[in-house]
This record gives structure tokens, sequence and C-alpha cells, in this order.
């Protein structure tokens, strides 16, 4: 019997009523994650990427189509789906432990059993030294390393990523993309992460996904067979960027009358 994937996206789309206009922003997306990858969604603008992310998190239903967990519809957000945005979305009135364990607490957890999952995951994403501060008073790598270990706290599976260091300085970014490594490493969670950037996705991805837009779709995926650390600057690096490069750019060309 085969293995049960931890997703399941079949046939799903999406169309959105704009008055008396339809706009289709997804079509017919299948794709398929097994526990523990981490798979990157890129793509341009438009293309679907994070109305697929809404749907698989349940923050809104497919028009066509299912999106399965454990083989089990999804009907709506649930802890073991987190989600990670790029504004990081702290609550400005709780301290970086409050925020972190907010989702346990809410849930009805113990306190001891809060306070020991707060602090396995303060320390887990390097933040002891900053636990009582404030979020206006973090750095933006600071707080969307908060908004990760929040996800994490609240027992996710899977843990869904829309562009969350699109907004952060290159190094930070990087530094972030080390460290989210790390941690999925260290975890074996399952990654949903989109991206615009080709080099992101295959510095992190297992698998990389290339989306299409007019309207949005999976056009292709892609295995990245390279070992970890990677080097951004190899040659097999970059022979992969630039086959990726070729790939999301052929669906922008015009066509031909």
């Amino acid at each position: 019997m085969a293995e049960i994937p931890i997703l399941g996206v079949r046939g799903v789309g999406k169309t959105y009523a704009l008055g008396e206009q339809r706009i289709e922003a997804l079509r017919g997306a299948d794709l398929v994650v097994r526990k523990g990858e981490f798979v990157c969604l890129i793509g341009a603008s438009g293309c679907g990427k994070s109305t697929l992310l809404r749907i698989v998190a349940g923050f809104e239903p497919p028009s066509t189509g299912t999106a399965e967990m454990w083989g089990m519809p999804i009907t709506g957000p649930a802890p073991d789906r987190g989600m990670v945005f790029q504004d990081y979305g702290l609550f400005p009135w709780l301290t970086v432990r409050q925020n972190i364990g907010f989702g346990p607490a809410a849930r009805g957890r113990p306190r001891a059993e809060v306070k020991a999952t707060v602090e396995r995951f303060v320390e887990l994403v390097g933040l002891g030294r900053f636990a009582d501060a404030w979020p206006h008073q973090l750095s933006g790598g600071m707080k969307q390393r908060v908004a990760i270990a929040r996800v994490l706290a609240n027992d996710a599976e899977i843990v869904l990523m829309d562009e969350p260091f699109g907004a952060l300085d290159a190094m930070t970014r990087e530094r972030l993309q080390d460290e989210l490594l790390e941690i999925w490493q260290r975890t074996r969670l399952t990654v949903l992460f989109v991206t615009h950037s080709i080099e992101e996705a295959i510095f992190l991805a297992d698998r990389v996904v290339v989306m299409e837009p007019g309207p949005g779709r999976i056009a292709s995926a892609h295995t990245i067979d390279l070992p970890r650390p990677r080097d951004v600057a190899s040659p097999e690096f970059n022979a992969i960027r630039r086959d990726l490069g070729r790939r999301l750019h052929s669906h922008h060309a015009p066509k031909a009358a």
C-alpha cells in the first residue's frame, strides 16, 4: 500500500467574483508533498502561489478539486498547518515569550507544559536574550524568528511560508535562510515555501515547483540534487539557476500571433 503523503493537492482551482467578472486565479493544480520535504513554489506575481498556500492553510476553500492533509480534506485552519507571513503577524502587546506561547496556552495546555515549550523554541531560534522584549524592540530578522518559533510551538507538522524573508536586507535574509535550514534539519518539519527568488529556492529546497500565470497553474517541478550546505557560486548551482531562469522567463515571453 502506497504511503499517504502529508499534503495532497489534486485538480485545485480558485475563481473569484469581482463584480460581474470572474477572475480565475488558479487552475488544475496537482501537488504531492512528502513528510519532511522542503518544497519551494516560485513564479511571477499573479501565478497563484499565495492562493495555493492559502487553500492549503485552510483560509479559503478551492473552487474545484481537493486539498488534503494525511488523506483527509482540509476544511479550515488548524494548528498542524502553521503560516508564516512576510509581515511577521506578531501580537504587538505580547512579549517574545508570550507570542510563542500564545497557541499552546489558547489550546488549554498546562502552564508548566507551555513554559517548557516556550523555552525550548526560544532557544531553538536563538532569542534567549530577547525573550522578554516587545516586538517593536526587535529587528526584522528577530521578528521573523519569533514568527517561526510561534508556529513550531503550536505543534505544526507542516509550515507554510509566504515570502517570509522578502522584506529583509540581503545579509539578514542569508542568515535566516541558514537558520531555517538548521531548524528544518533538526526538527524534520515539512516546509512549503513561496518565493520570487530563484536563488533562494535552489538554496533551500529539496524540490522547486515552477508556477506560471494566466491563469495560475503549476508548470513543472524540479528535484534539486545538490548536497547541503549549498554553494551559490558553484558551477552546479548556477547551471540549475540558469535552467530555472529560462523556464520562468519562457512563461512570460510574448506569444506568436
